[in-house]
């Protein structure tokens, strides 16, 4: 695609848009008395106008049904996490059954440790990308740890070379075929939180299996941003909240994956809870727990319904438009992004964007690395209308999301970071 640094080019780009409708599905955040350029949906999504029917229906089962909403509402709760099924699979390309929507990202990650990090004296290593997201490395560093070992020795953290910004696919391999002999599991972000790289996830998946170690994926990132195959690539486990992407509401449900090879073995330990038992006998209250088939065998409890009926509404918008066009206009928007930003002139040592420039090793968002006063740069667009985020120490997140951005909203904020940026440098205390 050739872009132009035009508002008639982006406006053109919206009217051709065959997911533009979907921008009126979502409330867009009020600033000073209009909408704001939202580019924030890698941290929080925005809410689908249909949410609070949704929400609405479950608490008038509520009302009127009282303990009776479990088997006699418009959606019985007690098989509430079937409603997911099939397109929570299609999100991540997985099989119906290898699914399930429950608990939260973190409380999933450590129930998949459970079953998939069993270290022995020979195997116990578990390789990471440096900089994964705090909730992974402290839940690697605490399961580590329970297990007897020292962190500092069973991590292996896995950097960029020097000068770079970005994990080399060939670099993470060797890495994998280097430590095979200790190596239990990886367990990697589907997609860098902090850089946004897209890491090479079946090319990760053969290299560990063929190491003879488990593989897992946190998809926080990854999910409903870019093209998963799950299934096919026969990782063994992932997880993934529902909140960026997938705009089901903050501290929305979470979900995992547990490849079907997995799912029906009795061998494997877990922790277990009720609502994992056999859904035929769950009332017959007996000692013995017999797992459900499939991912659904991994609940604890029952589903939090309030939570997961929030996720329903806006998982049916999100298959409505169907992940591979939404995939498409990602990577439009992004290539318009980076042009625009290309566009501003400035170099590398003042600000330089982190994301890799090849599509297929990103998302949604461009990271932006600000090497001088990027607080007060972040501030000014804040201040301008513009919603996106900072990370420590000196990236500005931007993340145009197919599902409710439009190429308009993506020139608006290059036009409002090139002003920014002239005032800051105008300003006394120079850069």
């Amino acid at each position: 695609m050739t872009y132009e640094n035009s508002l008639a080019f982006a406006r053109t780009c919206d009217h051709q848009d065959p997911l533009q409708s979907f921008r009126d599905r979502f409330y867009i955040p009020q600033v000073n008395g209009k909408d704001a350029i939202y580019l924030c949906g890698n941290s929080l999504g925005l809410q689908p106008k249909s949410v609070r029917e949704a929400l609405e229906n479950e608490l008038l089962d509520w009302q009127n049904l009282g303990v009776e909403g479990h088997f006699e509402g418009k959606n019985p709760w007690f098989r509430y996490h079937e409603l997911f099924l099939e397109k929570e699979a299609r999100v991540v390309g997985a099989l119906p059954e290898e699914v399930i929507v429950m608990n939260n990202l973190t409380t999933n990650l450590h129930l998949m440790l459970v079953s998939f990090y069993r270290p022995t004296p020979e195997r116990y290593r578990i390789i990471t990308e440096s900089g994964a997201f705090p909730s992974d490395q402290y839940a690697l560093e605490t399961q580590v740890k329970f297990h007897g070992y020292n962190p500092e020795e069973a991590i292996l953290e896995l950097k960029p070379r020097p000068g770079e910004c970005n994990l080399r696919t060939e670099d993470i391999v060797a890495a994998i075929r280097e430590n095979a002999d200790s190596l239990a599991l990886i367990l990697m972000g589907g997609l860098n939180y902090y850089t946004g790289q897209v890491f090479d996830l079946a090319a990760i998946t053969q290299a560990g299996h063929a190491a003879g170690a488990q593989i897992g994926f946190d998809l926080a990132h990854a999910a409903g941003n870019v093209l998963l195959n799950l299934h096919d690539w026969e990782v063994d486990f992932a997880v993934w909240c529902t909140y960026k992407y997938l705009n089901s509401g903050p501290g929305g449900v979470g979900a995992a994956f547990v490849h079907e090879k997995h799912a029906n073995n009795p061998d494997l330990p877990r922790f277990a809870g009720w609502w994992g038992h056999n859904q035929e006998e769950r009332f017959q209250m007996k000692k013995g727990f017999k797992p459900m088939e499939g991912a659904a065998g991994w609940q604890l409890s029952n589903g939090a319904i309030l939570t997961m009926a929030a996720h329903k509404a806006a998982l049916d918008i999100f298959d409505e438009a169907g992940m591979p066009a939404l995939r498409a206009k990602s990577e439009q928007l992004t290539g318009y992004l980076e042009f625009l930003i290309k566009e501003l002139g400035l170099p590398n040592s003042k600000l330089q964007i982190i994301t890799p420039t090849e599509p297929a090793a990103r998302g949604c968002q461009l990271s932006l690395l600000v090497h001088q006063n990027g607080r007060a740069l972040f501030e000014k667009l804040t201040a301008a209308g513009v919603i996106l985020d900072w990370r420590e120490p000196n990236v500005i997140r931007v993340a145009p999301v197919p599902l409710y951005n439009s190429f308009e909203d993506v020139f608006c904020f290059a036009e409002i970071l090139r002003k920014s940026w002239v005032e800051l440098e105008q300003a006394p205390t120079k850069w």
